[in-house]
């Protein structure tokens, strides 16, 4: 079944606002948006876990490590693409987002401790083991990081396994960072 791609002047009433917010944001209301538009409250929940995610302890490179990391391990084609360019944009080095879209380790040890950590969390359902918890630790994180990663887990979740359901076409926006899952 193909998902509509809604705009503002097409998506349900109770989903216009946000479309309309996220175009004056982009310049354009990225296809993801549009297709979670059809359930104004998946679109609500998903822009302002977004939203929340920002406030975290974490900077903007370590969020897009853990938003990068969640759709790499989910296989997500649409969201590893449309963060790479996000990263871009956001000042992460580029040897950061080739190790990520490689499936390799971040040659910066804490990056690494923080990619690790969020691929224990997404692989083992949220039961990582007690050697990654310390180790994630140990790597100068804390609790409280723990917990954030978790929101981005969660947040990347809706985002990725709503982009394996309605086989979002990717923006051109993020067309030059198109990626293919790893083998």
């Amino acid at each position: 079944m193909a998902y509509k791609v809604h705009t503002p002047e097409t998506a349900p009433a109770k989903a216009r606002e946000v479309l309309e917010t996220a175009k004056k944001a982009y310049g354009f209301v990225p296809n993801l948006l549009g297709i979670m538009a059809e359930s104004p409250a998946l679109l609500k929940a998903y822009t302002t876990l977004g939203s929340l995610f920002s406030e975290t302890s974490l900077s903007p490179t370590e969020q897009q490590v853990v938003l990068l990391s969640v759709s790499l391990e989910n296989a997500c084609i649409y969201c590893v693409s449309a963060h790479s360019v996000i990263a871009e944009m956001k000042e992460v080095p580029s040897k950061v987002i080739e190790a990520l879209r490689n499936g390799v380790a971040i040659p910066d040890k804490k990056l690494e401790a923080l990619r690790a950590f969020t691929v224990s969390v997404v692989r083992s359902r949220g039961w990582p083991s007690e050697e990654e918890v310390r180790s994630f630790l140990a790597a100068g994180y804390t609790q409280a990081t723990i917990l954030e990663v978790i929101l981005g887990v969660g947040m990347k979740t809706l985002s990725n396994y709503t982009n394996h359901m309605a086989k979002t076409p990717l923006d051109a926006a993020f067309a030059k960072a198109a990626w293919s899952k790893v083998a």
